[in-house]
């Protein structure tokens, strides 16, 4: 399959693009910096979204089937920053984490329809869209809310067109992302609240999107998969 994932740098993004090539697949990454390998886009610039899209079809022969959208960024703002700080920060949090997702989102549906050959999407969340974040971190939860809402509109709207739509919600993962968070909050007060005894591998999360991008049935379309060690059941 031909498959485009965004933030396939590091942690996540990198286990599953790692994974994906394994098995066969022909993927396009991208990262903010870009390398040999990966497609460059700072996603702060709304344009970013669509030029990646165009460079993945160059490399792809003109047909992408699968969309992952990984990438994201987390940072803390305290309630009590100025209006600036805290405006400035739900700013990039909300470009990257969600608009630039729904950017990569609209140019698959609408590539996938033009083509009249379906596809799938696969959008990666996070526990915090369901049970919150620290008081740092609002946007952040937000944005990840905001993601399975979309995911959820998405599979609703093009289910009978072959386009289906995924969300995958990570407790904490072992990455850069969640490393030094981790160490500023106490890890093992966080380990403590999981019932597995410990965080997820981004090697798991990997796998819980390969499937879902290449293997899930159509009638899970819409579907969340939570990969948390039972610190969050709903």
């Amino acid at each position: 399959m031909n498959i485009l994932i965004t933030g396939a740098s590091r942690g996540i993004g990198a286990a599953t693009y790692q994974l994906l090539k394994s098995r066969g697949h022909t993927v396009v990454g991208h990262s903010s910096r870009g390398s040999d390998e990966l497609v460059a886009g700072d996603l702060m610039d709304p344009a970013a979204p669509r030029k990646i899209w165009e460079a993945a079809l160059d490399r792809l022969d003109g047909r992408i089937e699968v969309l992952i959208n990984n990438a994201g960024i987390f940072e803390g703002v305290a309630e009590g920053a100025c209006d600036d700080e805290w405006h400035a920060s739900w700013d990039r949090t909300l470009r990257v984490n969600l608009e630039s997702a729904a950017d990569f989102c609209r140019l698959a549906v609408n590539h996938y329809r033009e083509r009249a050959h379906g596809g799938r999407i696969v959008n990666v969340a996070s526990r915090a869209a369901w049970r919150g974040d620290s008081p740092q971190h609002w946007h952040y939860a937000a944005s990840k809310g905001a993601i399975v809402a979309m995911t959820k509109t998405i599979a609703r709207a093009y289910a009978a067109e072959g386009i289906y739509a995924f969300a995958v919600s990570p407790g904490f993962t072992v990455s850069d992302m969640a490393a030094d968070y981790l160490q500023s909050r106490g890890g093992a007060g966080i380990v403590a609240d999981i019932p597995l005894g410990r965080v997820a591998s981004a090697d798991e999360v990997a796998e819980t999107i390969r499937w879902l991008a290449t293997e899930a049935p159509p009638s899970a379309t819409g579907t969340n998969v939570d990969v948390n060690g039972a610190s969050y059941v709903r």
